[in-house]
């Protein structure tokens, strides 16, 4: 079962690290680390939030690689003050939250966590966090939820242009393989040294492959002869994407017509007789087919963008300073 703070955090921040769980760091400062505005951030506060995404302690992670802790550390803390930007304006704005809506919120994650209240109590004071600090988070996170629907995802917009040249930019992504439906029969030599092994099997393989030609069944042949896969199903190996296919054999099967047969194809230690029942063309999937996807992608893209631009630009209009 996911943490519920880290959960929480997940929802608003959309950043993870590790996964594994650690001892709880007993560091406690209040060591300023960071003004933003007329708030400050701690190194309580950042340890603290460091601990609920990594999930391992700082003293820990530090331990295991400085650098990376260095690197995780000061990305979860230009995150705060993101969160301490994004406050401020949600402040200005004036936008509200319903009960009603951190209600639905709790019983989201409850379901979503096979909770019952009590669990849910109970995993909370595990986590050393209360019910009523839980919906606080809850209320902050929704805030800065609607904040970036206002400011960002409202003003988003995907043109038809943009989806048909982002189509054809990657029209090969759209393409299925070439497949080759085919049908073999496999002769294998004990071994590849012996010359005189190799050229009675070669008088054996046109030897099948005269009699197929004269109307005797391939299955039938294979049934009989073949030593490889599919020898039981009449030598049937099914459809397989050409790019799947050894290059040599691609290349006989190239301008083979359908259902006609290969001479015998001499390899290390065993000659194939080869049947091309069905050729399949590369086809293009329709553009209509993709639509959606491809404005689910362009879309995601361009809130990337406009929310970087955007809280760039808040960062701009605030008071910032770090100070380690």
């Amino acid at each position: 079962m996911m943490r519920i703070r880290v959960l929480l955090i997940s929802i608003s921040c959309m950043i993870a690290f590790f996964g594994s769980t650690g001892p709880i760091s007993a560091k406690i400062s209040n060591r300023i680390v960071a003004f933003v505005n007329n708030d400050i951030i701690t190194v309580y506060e950042l340890e603290k939030r460091i601990e609920e995404i990594t999930g391992q302690s700082p003293d820990h992670l530090k331990t295991q690689d400085e650098q990376q802790y260095l690197g995780i550390r000061r990305e979860i803390l230009e995150q705060m003050v993101n969160e301490k930007i994004a406050q401020d304006k949600i402040l200005d704005m004036e936008l509200q939250v319903t009960e009603a809506e951190i209600d639905s919120t709790v019983e989201s994650i409850k379901q979503s966590n096979q909770l019952t209240q009590e669990d849910l109590i109970n995993q909370l004071k595990a986590e050393g966090l209360t019910y009523e600090r839980f919906r606080k988070e809850i209320k902050e996170d929704l805030e800065r939820r609607r904040l970036i629907d206002y400011e960002v995802n409202s003003k988003t917009i995907v043109t038809e242009k943009q989806i048909i040249e982002y189509y054809n930019e990657h029209i090969d992504d759209y393409k299925t393989d070439s497949q080759v439906h085919i049908a073999g029969i496999f002769l294998m030599q004990n071994n590849p040294e012996d010359k005189e092994e190799l050229t009675e099997l070669t008088l054996k393989a046109k030897s099948i492959l005269a009699r197929i030609r004269e109307g005797e069944d391939f299955g039938t042949l294979a049934r009989e002869f073949s030593q490889g896969p599919g020898a039981e199903d009449g030598g049937n190996l099914g459809a397989l994407q050409i790019s799947q296919i050894d290059p040599d054999l691609s290349k006989i099967l190239k301008n083979l017509p359908e259902g006609e047969l290969t001479e015998p194809i001499i390899r290390e230690n065993s000659i194939h007789i080869i049947k091309l029942i069905r050729r399949e063309d590369a086809v293009v999937t329709p553009l209509e087919e993709v639509r959606g996807s491809i404005y689910e992608t362009l879309y995601s893209e361009e809130i990337e963008k406009r929310y970087a631009s955007w809280i760039k630009d808040l960062r701009e209009d605030s008071y910032i300073k770090i100070i380690f």
